[in-house]
């Protein structure tokens, strides 16, 4: 395992999880190989902890699912419900990807305690081949088997049917989000094939919250449905959300409800925070009132999604009236929200856009520019720090002026930022293509201030 390969995957401050995760990595050739029957059998050895966790929300779906389970877990927390949450990838430490609310909210698992359940999941597992998601999995199932809560907002990795979270018999809730083209390589080349594998989560008699779907992935998720015997709750039959007059209304077969726009930025958020109310109706858990879902919408966070950049050392770099926004949004359905949403803050407030845009092999570069190319000023090509299935920077520069935008490169997003101040006017800088790219940005601009879970 090169030094490299190992820093695509750890935060470079997690030093003693690094030292087991690239024990870990030697266990099986392949970063992704879809399948459940290791992680059953380590489960097994385990004494199958996954049978000892609280009731769990299941997410599956293309885009939305990481917002849609910050909107689940700001509500539950104002609630007074305690929510573990297991997600992926992490944005600054590994650590991120297993949280666990000790009774103040989410905060990412202790290093200690992850490296201590790491370890003993390898020794059980006794050098058997096993990616490192599907133990970090298992070690997820053993944190939270181990610490009480009300629920589990359990977030697939890759797809559903083969991912490794796909091991529970009954979960409290299923919910998949829109399905669009993503992870081609692993999941199909059509919307269809990639909606059968995001509907291998449903399960007999378990309840489903199904997001706005293109047709042929909503075909495909019903007749999964009626095969296992799920019932539906589907965005736009069962229930919908959409904003009038600066509020969210949401709208099912209980009643309609008027809440707050959500804190997270873009009207996609609407959509998602409709899936997120229609799943807490379903769930119905003692206490749960309007106030607490108006409260959870205000506050809820999620790092990386339009995130605006405060004081910072990159916001540093453009300073005065320009704005600073990052998304690690990476496919073209993402494109596509994100541009709108910096359309909808140029009618707002005019800026000149300058887009910084670093995006891993495998993605189509020209398809997430497409959206971008009526409203962008420049586009700045940068490599992704430590990733060496990144894009050639000249790849990015060629797809972005075969949709007739703008391009140069830089070597950096520090440079790149240079660049896009140009003349200090007041501008729009978006930093975007990638989840890794996000993170890295996140790590230069306030460091590793992720306060840990006590446990």
């Amino acid at each position: 395992m090169t030094k490299n390969a190992l820093k695509q995957v750890i935060g470079q401050d997690d030093t003693r999880t690094a030292v087991v995760l690239d024990r870990l990595m030697k266990l099986h050739p392949k970063s992704i190989d879809l399948s459940l029957g290791r992680t059953e059998l380590l489960l097994e050895r385990l004494g199958n902890p996954e049978r000892r966790i609280a009731p769990v929300v299941h997410l599956a779906g293309t885009n939305g699912k990481g917002s849609v389970l910050s909107f689940l877990a700001a509500v539950m927390r104002d609630a007074g419900l305690k929510a573990h949450a297991y997600t992926s990838p992490h944005l600054v430490r590994f650590s991120e990807r297993i949280r666990l609310d000790c009774g103040n909210g989410l905060r990412p698992i202790d290093e200690a305690t992850l490296v201590a359940i790491l370890e003993e999941c390898e020794q059980i597992n006794d050098s058997a081949p096993i990616t490192v998601f599907e133990i970090t999995t298992v070690a997820a199932f053993v944190a939270f088997s181990r610490m009480s809560a009300d629920f589990v907002l359990l977030e697939t990795g890759l797809g559903g049917r083969l991912d490794a979270t796909n091991v529970l018999d009954e979960p409290a809730i299923s919910i998949i989000t829109p399905v669009s083209i993503d992870h081609q390589s692993f999941l199909g080349q059509s919307i269809g094939e990639i909606a059968a594998e995001k509907a291998g989560i449903l399960k007999p008699g378990v309840t489903a919250i199904i997001g706005e779907q293109p047709d042929e992935a909503r075909d495909v998720i019903e007749g999964q449905a009626v095969h296992v015997g799920a019932p539906l709750l589907v965005c736009g039959r069962d229930f919908e959300a959409f904003e009038q007059q600066g509020r969210l209304v949401y709208q099912d077969n209980n009643g309609l409800l008027d809440l707050p726009t959500p804190r997270l930025f873009g009207r996609h958020q609407i959509a998602n925070a409709g899936i997120a109310i229609a799943a807490l109706r379903a769930l119905a858990p003692a206490g749960l009132t309007e106030e607490h879902l108006a409260v959870g919408l205000e506050s809820a966070e999620w790092p990386a999604r339009l995130e605006r950049l405060g004081p910072g050392r990159l916001y540093e770099v453009v300073g005065g009236e320009s704005e600073l926004w990052l998304d690690g949004g990476h496919n073209a359905a993402a494109g596509a929200v994100v541009a709108d949403a910096m359309c909808d803050l140029e009618e707002r407030v005019p800026k000149p856009l300058r887009l910084i845009v670093g995006m891993m092999a495998g993605k189509d570069v020209r398809q997430f520019l497409l959206p971008f190319s009526d409203i962008v000023d420049q586009v700045i090509a940068v490599p992704i720090p430590n990733q060496v299935n990144a894009h050639d920077v000249e790849e990015i520069a060629h797809a972005a002026t075969d949709v007739g935008l703008d391009v140069t490169v830089a070597s950096n997003v520090s440079d790149a930022l240079l660049i896009a101040a140009g003349n200090k006017e007041p501008v729009r800088v978006l930093i975007t293509g990638s989840l890794y790219l996000a993170g890295s940005v996140l790590k230069q601009h306030r460091g590793f201030a992720i306060k840990p879970a006590a446990t």
